[in-house]
């Protein structure tokens, strides 16, 4: 990916168990550092490793390259993943009014009643696929396809913090005041996000999410 980043891509897909195995590396990894290790990243289908190129080559300076010995590592831990715990995820219950000024819009793209979207939302228990886009913003598959919804063509200058929203056969929380695109059918005031406390994010990838109709 760069000179300190190494990338490893299992393909362009959303799948849970190439997720599985993007959370397992990612844990493995966590567990078993290498000398100059900075952190890991993991996405819905990949996972990229961020690294001291100068510590790297102080401990292997018979490797012509940095991503050569982090190339190396990343194989011997595809190899070894299973020898390590998988991480235990956690099942966050988040309450939501849906009042989202798109509901309408996602109901009639769907030919439903708001009634049917609503219940059809809170019904499935989400995966966190990934973290991105902003801190504390979880991309959340699983999605009944019955109210999938493509994203607005204008996307809006702010979407207020807690709002939820709906992209493609995506869900998920906005847990900041920002510009986005997504469809609007509720909100929360649980926080995602807070500054100063020992977990900054409420949710991690791999963590379950359901969400709770608050009437």
């Amino acid at each position: 990916m760069s000179d300190s980043a190494t990338t490893i891509d299992f393909g362009a897909v959303i799948d849970i168990n190439i997720n599985t195995l993007v959370a397992q590396l990612c844990n493995y990894i966590n567990k078993n550092p290498f000398h100059g290790f900075i952190e890991v990243v993991p996405a819905y289908a990949s996972l990229t490793v961020f690294y001291d190129v100068i510590q790297v080559k102080k401990d292997f300076k018979s490797a012509n390259t940095a991503y050569e010995i982090v190339e190396n590592y990343l194989s011997e831990a595809l190899k070894n993943i299973e020898l390590t715990e998988k991480a235990q995820p956690t099942l966050i219950e988040i309450p939501v009014v849906y009042d989202g000024e798109d509901l309408p819009f996602v109901a009639a793209h769907n030919q439903l009643s708001i009634e049917d979207v609503i219940k059809i939302h809170s019904q499935p228990t989400y995966r966190v696929y990934m973290m991105g886009f902003l801190p504390g913003f979880a991309y959340l598959g699983g999605l009944d396809e019955r109210i999938a919804t493509p994203r607005k063509q204008t996307p809006r200058v702010k979407v207020p913090a807690g709002s939820v929203g709906i992209a493609g056969k995506q869900t998920g929380i906005y847990p900041l005041e920002s510009p986005g695109g997504w469809q609007l059918i509720g909100h929360t005031t649980t926080s995602l996000f807070s500054v100063g406390e020992r977990n900054t994010t409420l949710l991690k990838a791999g963590d379950w999410v359901k969400f709770i109709p608050i009437l």
